[in-house]
């Protein structure tokens, strides 16, 4: 039972955080066990930062402006790296929000993981450092915006609509509805304007390939584009964030 436990657990964390799994992995070789597994996955960690641009991946920002991860979770996650080019647009789409609207602070949700390969559930991509998904801007119930502020924790799951008429139940499906969840997230209108700027400058940098949002959502921010589609009806829903890819 031991070993299938620590199996479960190597798999969990390799799923969440690409090296974590062998972080525990070697721990268990130690004297210590689990308790030493913090400073091994910190050892590894660090020489993530160190390798990734070997395999052709940059970090993106954990702190500061105009561009930022949304949550500390990530950068511990090992989930914010991005190839360069990728990781550049994202800073000139920040930028640019941040000359239109100052102060404004943009925060990405998953990236990719340092080493190229191994998938980033629970998303259909994001295995190859060339997809990021972007939160959206929030208000306050006076209409001020919230910098650096999201609905949900961790930016996803908090969504603008709860239904698509194209899309009848299916079964197996990843368009989750959540619809407990909502209530328990606080009331926090999207900031239309600043959402929109983003997403125009996004679409407006000829390096974008793709970018997925709930035609729902799309059409409430004025966003129109080729580039600019509908993620289907199985795939995870859009309309708590933005999805990009060159």
């Amino acid at each position: 039972m031991k070993r299938t436990g620590h199996a479960l657990v190597i798999l969990g964390l390799t799923i969440l955080t690409q090296l974590g799994g062998l972080a525990w992995g070697l721990a268990l070789f130690t004297r210590w066990r689990w308790r030493a597994f913090p400073l091994i996955y910190l050892a590894i960690w660090v020489v993530a930062q160190l390798l990734a641009p070997l395999a052709g991946r940059q970090p993106l920002p954990c702190t500061g402006a105009p561009l930022r991860m949304q949550s500390i979770f990530y950068c511990a996650a090992l989930r914010n790296f991005a190839v360069p080019e990728l990781a550049d647009l994202a800073h000139d789409a920040a930028a640019r929000v941040a000359d239109k609207h100052p102060g404004t602070i943009t925060l990405a949700l998953d990236g990719g993981f340092p080493i190229p390969g191994l998938p980033m559930l629970p998303h259909l991509s994001h295995a190859d450092g060339r997809k990021l998904d972007f939160a959206l801007f929030y208000k306050n119930s006076t209409g001020d915006y919230l910098p650096g502020k999201t609905r949900a924790p961790l930016g996803y799951f908090a969504f603008e609509t709860l239904d698509h008429p194209q899309c009848p139940a299916a079964f197996p499906t990843l368009r989750w509805d959540f619809r407990w969840m909502q209530a328990i997230y606080p009331d926090r209108p999207i900031d239309d304007r600043r959402t929109k700027a983003l997403g125009q400058a996004l679409l407006d940098d000829p390096r974008l390939g793709k970018m997925l949002l709930e035609p729902a959502l799309a059409e409430r921010l004025g966003l129109a584009d080729p580039k600019l589609r509908f993620q289907g009806c199985r795939a995870a829903r859009h309309d708590d964030h933005f999805h990009v890819q060159l």
